[in-house]
């Protein structure tokens, strides 16, 4: 599977929240998101990934782009994930129907879990940059979040 790529319209899509209402595309219209697909909560390389986005947490919020973590965990997990480790970035869950979400975005493993990618997704709901990792293990520093968001603003 390949991630979306630039152009895109985004599929439909549901992904839990953690107070139990949904999010779909309709949540990304009119807005600059940033998508972070991760394979587990509590994973090694998914903690340092989301500690090092924390650090430039205001700079993307500066830029005007909301940020969102997106895997397979249960809203419950996720929810443990971001207490434990003080994690401030919103989480989503595709664990119902598990993985659906993920595969609409081209990010499925064959595993079941979420390749981990970066997706930043326009105001127009169009894919406006995308970035797989060669493997789940390999952690995209926070460059290529800015390098999505200048990829967007060079768009406009």
């Amino acid at each position: 599977m390949t991630v979306l790529s630039v152009g895109s319209e985004i599929p439909a899509f549901s992904l839990g929240k953690a107070d139990g209402e949904r999010f779909t595309e309709a949540d990304l219209a009119g807005n600059t998101t940033i998508l972070v697909f991760y394979p587990f909560a509590f994973s090694p390389v998914c903690t340092d990934q989301f500690n090092i986005y924390e650090e430039v947490l205001s700079d993307i919020h500066s830029r005007g782009a909301a940020i969102y973590g997106v895997s397979c965990d249960s809203s419950y997990a996720q929810t443990a994930f971001i207490e434990k480790f003080n994690v401030s970035i919103a989480q989503l869950s595709d664990f119902e129907p598990k993985g659906a979400a993920c595969e609409a975005f081209g990010v499925k493993h064959p595993g079941g879990f979420p390749e981990r990618a970066l997706i930043v997704v326009g105001p127009d709901v169009k894919v406006a940059w995308s970035y797989q990792a060669a493997s789940p293990g390999e952690l995209p520093g926070a460059n290529l979040l800015f390098d999505g968001l200048d990829s967007l603003a060079e768009q406009v």
